[in-house]
């Protein structure tokens, strides 16, 4: 009499999500772009050379607000999805990783491998995440190659921009293979060289008067000092910024495999968002 074996059956594969946005989250976000968008911009419009100078002590004020930002954007996540320390220890483990990528390049011709791990990490774990984790990777960053000056809020905030971007790309949860990477490259290539020129928006209302026809005017008409600033990129950052974006397509392209599949494995391993019950005792 013979007996057919059992089947075993497959367990599911439990999906690696970004971990989502909820109200707070949302709220948080925009507040803190708010006042980064606003930090930006405001020379444009303000009114004569007050205004220039008044920007020239901004970066402290800036960095003392983005502080308490930053944490209200955790306790927001938190609150909306019950964020613990396994996902706090892996905002560590990634800022570490970003702070030391960074200095490998040293900005040299606009050569910073960090961008492609940033750009990845904001795609497997959502925007809230990500918007955190680039700005306390450019801190670190700092801090460890000494580039602390008052350019470093404004970079907190754009790398925070950065890799919230790739978290809201989307097909996060059935997008993957070769067109995963591939919109993930295009991006990180756009990314690149938009944080460029949103860092040069920081330091070009200083050079009014010693560049003609690239430099700002205090006072001038909005639309004046776009052009302006358009040239002013064009003549001295883009020899920059498309070194960055063809270093970020290139490690994207040859890397990103390998890091998104040890992200989700992490992910999911971790589960941020796992719903914890608590039974009875049994009788």
């Amino acid at each position: 009499m013979s007996t057919t074996p059992p089947t075993r059956q497959a367990r599911p594969t439990r999906q690696a999500r970004p971990i989502r946005l909820g109200p707070r989250s949302i709220g948080a976000l925009a507040l803190v772009s708010a006042v980064g968008v606003a930090a930006f911009g405001w020379p444009l419009i303000a009114a004569g050379e007050s205004g220039l100078s008044a920007h020239a002590q901004d970066a402290p004020w800036l960095f003392a607000a983005l502080l308490p930002l930053l944490l209200a954007v955790v306790v927001a996540t938190i609150a909306d999805v019950g964020l613990d320390a396994k996902a706090i220890a892996m905002l560590g483990v990634l800022a570490a990783a970003g702070a030391a990528l960074r200095p490998l390049g040293a900005g040299t011709a606009g050569i910073e491998p960090m961008f492609f791990l940033m750009v990845l990490s904001g795609r497997v774990l959502g925007p809230g995440f990500g918007f955190v984790l680039g700005s306390v990777s450019m801190f670190a960053s700092a801090l460890l190659t000494g580039g602390v000056g008052p350019w470093m809020p404004f970079q907190m905030l754009s790398m925070g921009w950065v890799c919230m971007g790739a978290g809201l790309l989307p097909g996060a949860d059935r997008l993957r293979g070769r067109r995963e990477l591939w919109l993930l490259a295009a991006y990180g290539a756009v990314s690149s060289v938009l944080y460029g020129t949103v860092m040069n928006l920081q330091g070009w209302p200083y050079i009014g008067g010693l560049a003609t026809g690239v430099s700002f005017v205090p006072g001038d008409p909005v639309g004046d000092n776009l052009g302006r600033f358009i040239a002013y990129c064009l003549a001295t950052s883009l020899g920059w910024d498309l070194p960055r974006a063809v270093v970020t397509v290139l490690l994207s392209l040859a890397l990103g495999p390998a890091v998104l599949k040890a992200l989700r494995r992490a992910t999911r391993r971790a589960a941020f968002e796992a719903q914890v019950t608590f039974e009875g005792p049994k009788a």
